[in-house]
């Protein structure tokens, strides 16, 4: 086993670099700014408030990552809800910059190609509300 391993199942990776990559890339201003504009997006793309039990929208920030996602009750089951993701964008510290990914019939996530990076959370909301190539809500 290599010294410098930070686990003998993975050898030759260096412990500290290890330590870096899980330390979060946002700050809890920036966070707060994220959720500030990200609930501003769905405000305007939920649907009704008597329909949102049948159909609503979501998202969660984990670590350097925002997905958004669709809530519905499953068809034969109402009493199970589903979620299905719509986009997900992922924060790079090193280029200050948004990864932008869409998830396609395979269930996987693909980067989106018209615009595979953006410089802001606006930019990403921006690109999923237009949606110009029908990717993220079909």
């Amino acid at each position: 086993m290599n010294a410098r391993s930070a686990d003998p199942q993975r050898p030759g990776r260096n412990l500290s670099k290890l330590k870096k990559e899980c330390q979060m890339s946002l700050s809890e201003f920036e966070i707060k700014r994220i959720e500030k504009k990200v609930a501003e997006f769905m405000d305007r793309k939920r649907p009704p408030a008597h329909v949102r039990s049948q159909l609503d929208f979501g998202y969660r920030l984990q670590g350097q990552s925002l997905e958004l996602f669709e809530i519905r009750p499953r068809w034969n089951a109402p009493e199970e809800i589903l979620e299905s993701s719509i986009a997900k964008a992922t924060y790079v510290k090193r280029t200050r910059s948004w990864k932008v990914y869409w998830q396609r019939a395979d269930l996987k996530w693909h980067r989106y190609k018209p615009a595979p990076e953006v410089a802001s959370v606006e930019e990403f909301l921006q690109l999923v509300e237009e949606d110009a190539f029908s990717c993220f809500f079909g």
